[in-house]
């Protein structure tokens, strides 16, 4: 199918004012139905839910929609999908109900690649439960994580392998499905960190391995929100501190107060706004062709990008065969503030860190500091490209 960048564009107010961003890693901008869908809920009449009341049901029914949304965008069970303020929110909340049941003895693999939302919640109830943590080496030379890496440090003691889908640094997206096998052999669970990737790709949880899998929707043209998926037979078998009157029922036990609506509402419209980007007999599918689309529209314009800026003598510290159109860049004689500081001023966005996935920049030798991100959004077109090769440029030509 044809996939009509120009158009998709004319849905984001953001984009009105000429400013090119590449700060997608770090969310999207909101298309215009989105933000009308959390206006619209929280101007309408809004209860806690119930069904005795227009309200209560038009929040009921608001919850409802946001879970099947997800469902079709993850190709999982609607009664498995858990929201929360945030995707760290709920690893925390998840680490502390595994760990529960781990002790002396009981072992986790975690990476360097993965943002310490997938790292550090894992770490710290391991070592609260006495557990044992084994951190995995990706090849810093090339960004890719082999399957190995991770699959060599499983053991008949590991409870657990906690692992991204896509970095969101440097784009790597390793094997998962290889990886799922064998912690699977052994009996472990398997908690895949999506939040990179759930925006760039067709996710089908199931295929990938995942027992677990998180995303943000702000990641994906949505609210700032989080979620966690997993099987709600899974779910059933798990008892996380809650309120006493609070609902026991799955997946409603791990949803701490209450919810907010308009946000689920926003969930649903973004899911809804890149499925009208497709076609097909029902949302899932439709899903399936627009994230196969955008995938095809990124991943050209990041090769243009790629080429660019190796052209300016740029440094990419991710060449993986597997990426998402995410680049981590370093110019010759110029710091990464005075390109972040400068392209700003020209009203491109394009920061420079680490964006939390400290331990992935540590490993490539970039200590804390990281190195200027450029990430690439389904909005993202040609103009922009060609707008940031040429102020890289000025920038490399004045150094």
């Amino acid at each position: 199918m044809s996939y009509d960048v120009e158009q998709f564009r004319l849905s984001f107010p953001a984009l009105a004012d000429g400013t090119c961003f590449f700060d997608a890693p770090g969310g999207t901008q909101t298309p215009r139905n989105v933000a009308q869908a959390l206006a619209d809920t929280m101007t309408s009449g809004i209860s806690n839910r119930d069904c005795a009341t227009a309200s209560g049901r038009r929040a009921e029914e608001t919850v409802l929609q946001a879970r099947a949304a997800i469902g079709d965008l993850l190709n999982v069970e609607p009664g498995g999908v858990v929201f929360g303020r945030s995707m760290t929110a709920l690893t925390y909340e998840f680490s502390r109900t595994l760990a529960a049941g781990w002790g002396p003895g009981d072992e986790i693999v975690l990476t360097r690649l993965d943002h310490d939302s997938n790292v550090r919640p894992w770490m710290q109830a391991a070592q609260r439960a006495g557990a044992a943590v084994r951190l995995a080496d990706f090849d810093p030379a090339t960004g890719e994580l082999a399957p190995e890496a991770v699959t060599d440090l499983i053991t008949e003691r590991t409870r657990l392998v906690a692992l991204t889908a896509a970095s969101n640094l440097i784009g790597t997206r390793p094997d998962l499905p290889s990886i799922a096998r064998r912690t699977h052999q052994v009996g472990a669970l398997l908690f895949v960190d999506g939040v990179h990737y759930t925006a760039h790709a067709p996710v089908d949880v199931a295929e990938l391995g995942a027992d677990v899998y998180v995303c943000s929707p702000y990641k994906f043209l949505g609210p700032h929100c989080g979620v966690l998926a997993a099987d709600p037979a899974f779910l059933e078998s798990l008892h996380p501190d809650k309120l006493l009157p609070s609902s026991d029922a799955v997946p409603e036990r791990f949803e701490l107060g209450t919810l907010p609506y308009e946000l689920l509402a926003g969930t649903t419209a973004a899911v809804d706004t890149l499925a009208s980007l497709g076609q097909g007999p029902t949302r899932r599918a439709a899903l399936l062709a627009a994230m196969a689309a955008v995938q095809e529209h990124e991943d050209r314009l990041r090769e243009r990008l790629e080429k660019g800026l190796l052209e300016l003598g740029a440094t990419i510290f991710s060449r993986a065969a597997h990426r998402t159109p995410t680049l981590l860049a370093r110019f010759p004689g110029i710091s990464d503030q005075q390109v972040h500081s400068s392209l700003a001023a020209a009203g491109i966005n394009a920061p420079a860190g680490n964006f939390y996935a400290i331990e992935c920049s540590r490993h490539l030798g970039l200590g804390e500091g990281g190195a200027v991100r450029l990430g690439l959004a389904p909005y993202s077109n040609d103009e922009d490209i060609d707008r940031l090769l040429a102020k890289l440029a000025v920038l490399v030509r004045a150094d």
